[in-house]
Order: structure tokens, then sequence, then C-alpha cells
């Protein structure tokens, strides 16, 4: 796995990353790190990384990649907040929780980010969409 570029700085990160499922772990791994060298309550790690993992998921399973054949991944942390986003190429389809049965097996990607979130929502730009989610942030001092 190559990871193509990083911007970080104290307060954000910028991976882009091959447009693969092995980039969903990367981008977790980074992020747990990142929060948890931030101080941030185990938990609301936790939290964050389910929520980038589905992020991530929903953009290999249903857009396209980026003129670069990347996705973009960005995290940035403010006190008590965290935004995690994902860029891709756009697909077919507007992002939104869908309406299951409980005996689906699949599809609750969104339903799950909206549980966890404060808030989320779509951007759209010139041949890009980028889904992106605000959660709240526990300072602690476990680092497990």
């Amino acid at each position: 796995m190559t990871v193509v570029s990083v911007e970080s700085s104290t307060t954000s990160t910028a991976l882009v990353l091959p447009f693969e499922v092995a980039s969903a772990r990367t981008a977790r791994r980074r992020l747990a790190a990142d929060l948890r060298a931030a101080g941030i309550a185990s938990d609301d790690v936790h939290d964050a990384v389910l929520v980038l993992s589905e992020l991530v998921g929903n953009a290999l399973r249903h857009a396209r990649p980026l003129a670069t054949g990347a996705l973009r991944v960005t995290w940035r942390w403010r006190p008590h907040k965290l935004e995690v986003s994902v860029t891709d190429g756009g697909g077919p389809t507007e992002p939104r929780p869908l309406e299951l049965p409980a005996s689906a097996l699949g599809g609750r990607g969104l339903a799950i980010v909206d549980d966890l979130s404060a808030r989320w929502g779509v951007r759209r730009g010139n041949r890009t969409t980028t889904v992106y989610a605000v959660l709240d942030m526990t300072p602690g001092t476990d680092q497990s």
C-alpha cells in the first residue's frame, strides 16, 4: 500500500490514497494514531475510526476515483470537534441513509455515520464529491 501524499499539521491530516480497499485500513490506523496522540478519549477514537471506515467504504463501493485514480481522506480537529471527510470522483447516486428491513445484510453505513456524528453532509465540487462527518470529541488521558 502506497500513500500517494500526506499533508499534516498539529490539527489536520490529509491523505491521498489509492482507490482500493487497503486504503481504508491505512486511513483508520493513521486517524487512530493522530487522535491518540492528541489525547482524545478512546471511545471517541473508536467512533471516529468507524465513521471514517464507513465513509471510505462507501466511496469505494459507490463512487469513482478522482481523476488521479485516488481518493482523498482528511480530518481536522479543534477543541471538542473532529471533521472527517472523503473526497472521490462522484457516483451515480446521492449519498443518503437507507431505510432497510431488519433482515438486510448491508446498507447501513450512512445510518451508522448519522448515529455517531453530530452532523454529516455532502459537498459537490467540479467532478468531485466529498462526504463529511463532524463528531464531538472528549479529551481524555487513556491511550488504549
